[in-house]
């Protein structure tokens, strides 16, 4: 996120936008702007009213839809708080040369009860700012060779204009997985700035940083970057969605940058010579969300918080979804032959699915397990040999983090879906969407092979349980 004219090696977000930076407004309404073909259907051309979110169905390898009661703090399962003034052993400022302190108090970053995220600057008495900035706990999104990764969120910018804003600078970004713990290898490791704004503007910057620093093949600090006016209602007035689209899919690869679905940025591997573009690309990344006061990119627009600028105005964020497609990896092959009813049937083997998606787990023994479950999903898993001794016990290894008041039921059924289910067990919030337990159900005495269809029925349509494997007894 970063602008400014940093040390040479930076620490963080650096986003080093020149004043006056053209606009290049995204015109029309693409009938595909190259979503993932999971996805199941983000505003297109829209105007970021209050129509609800996608709600993490259908390809998602990460969800966050903020749901909590007012005042808690972020799940720290997805997020870690950043605090203080730089990284440990980094550089000064974030390596931006912004003013604030970073915090994990919920005056900073709070949900507000209503599916929202709120990440607010303060100032206190003496003129002292505080914000927040949080990041993924996972580093590892990128796209499976020859597919697609899209990160998203819908977000509504500061509602702050005017002199009222000067300071300002609200950021959805991006960093290559080497920089946690190192520090000191930007830009060379990348950095992919979805949003960033500043001064209350109506523009969204999107820019990817990579190589050295300065100049370099990438234009450092300055980077290759793009900009639009977000449309219909402002930045600041109304929630947009913003995302990055990364395709290994094309040739050359590219990275899109759009706005509620309209794309006004392009970055092409043939843009940097090919060892600047692995050295960016080569790994995994975390997603970062904060408001920063002051620092080289609102200097760049007429400067840094004064007092005149108000404090309070936050950066308030509906979901932040993270979606994979394509590749030839993923999913644990089907066994050949039979499965064994009695020993663990890893979840993500399935034979044929609807709605679910194959994601790391940090469960015992690692591997995957099957996310976003929700009402009418469901997986199939050919020839599970129950032999002659009837099995009459049915357990399955899940996890949720389900809101509260959300919950549902597993249930198992055999050889069609319209069949009845056989046995079934209720699960609501275990502690987390990575916080495991075993649970039993009792189930209709079964004998032979069968067709084994684990399906997730509810009351409401939001996500409720995760499936790590599952295996039946006597």
């Amino acid at each position: 996120m970063r602008t400014v004219a940093a040390p040479a090696a930076r620490a963080g977000h650096l986003r080093s936008h020149p004043a006056g930076a053209p606009a290049h407004a995204g015109t029309g309404c693409p009938e595909d702007d190259g979503d993932t073909p999971e996805d199941p259907g983000i505003p297109r051309c829209g105007t970021g009213g209050p129509a609800p979110p996608p709600r993490g169905r259908g390809g998602a390898a990460f969800l966050d839809d903020f749901d909590g009661p007012a005042g808690s703090g972020v799940n720290t399962a997805n997020w870690q708080y950043d605090t203080g003034t730089s990284y440990p052993g980094g550089a000064a400022n974030w390596g931006t040369g912004e003013v604030e302190t970073m915090t994990s108090s919920t005056s900073n970053v709070a949900l507000d009860g209503s599916g929202n995220l709120l990440i607010t600057p303060r100032r206190d008495a003496s003129g002292h700012w505080t914000s927040g900035r949080i990041e993924t706990t996972r580093t590892d999104f990128q796209p499976p060779a020859g597919g697609k990764l899209r990160v998203e969120a819908r977000i509504q910018l500061p509602n702050v204009t005017g002199a009222a804003a000067k300071g300002y600078w609200p950021a959805f970004w991006m960093l290559g997985s080497p920089f946690r713990g190192n520090y000191w290898n930007w830009p060379g490791v990348g950095e992919l700035d979805i949003m960033e704004n500043v001064q209350g503007l109506n523009t969204d910057w999107a820019t990817m940083h990579c190589g050295t620093n300065p100049g370099g093949p990438c234009n450092e600090t300055t980077g290759i970057g793009g900009s639009t006016s977000c449309p219909g209602a402002t930045c600041q007035a109304g929630f947009h969605t913003y995302a990055m689209e990364w395709d290994r899919s094309t040739s050359p690869e590219e990275i899109r940058f759009s706005v509620d679905g309209v794309t006004f940025h392009t970055v092409k591997a043939t843009q940097v010579d090919a060892t600047t573009w692995a050295n960016a690309t080569q790994h995994g990344y975390f997603v970062i969300l904060n408001v920063a006061m002051g620092g080289g990119f609102p200097g760049a627009f007429g400067g840094g918080p004064d007092s005149g600028t108000e404090p309070g105005h936050p950066m308030t964020v509906d979901y932040v979804r993270v979606l994979q497609s394509g590749g030839g990896g993923g999913t644990t092959p089907p066994p050949t032959g039979n499965r064994d009813a009695y020993s663990p049937v890893q979840a993500e083997s399935y034979d044929a699915q609807s709605g679910v998606v194959a994601e790391a787990t940090t469960d015992s023994g690692g591997g995957q397990d099957l996310g976003s479950l929700a009402n009418g999903d469901w997986a199939l898993y050919k020839g599970v040999n129950f032999g002659s001794t009837a099995a009459n016990q049915f357990y399955a290894r899940v996890a949720s983090g389900a809101a509260s008041g959300v919950s549902g039921l597993v249930e198992v059924r055999l050889d069609s879906r319209s069949n009845a289910p056989i046995g079934s067990f209720a699960v609501a919030n275990t502690g987390g969407w990575q916080s495991w337990r075993t649970v039993p159900a009792n189930i209709s005495a079964v004998t032979g092979t069968h067709d084994v269809y684990l399906t997730f029925t509810s009351g409401q349509p939001a996500d409720f349980v995760n499936v790590n494997w599952f295996d039946f007894g006597h």
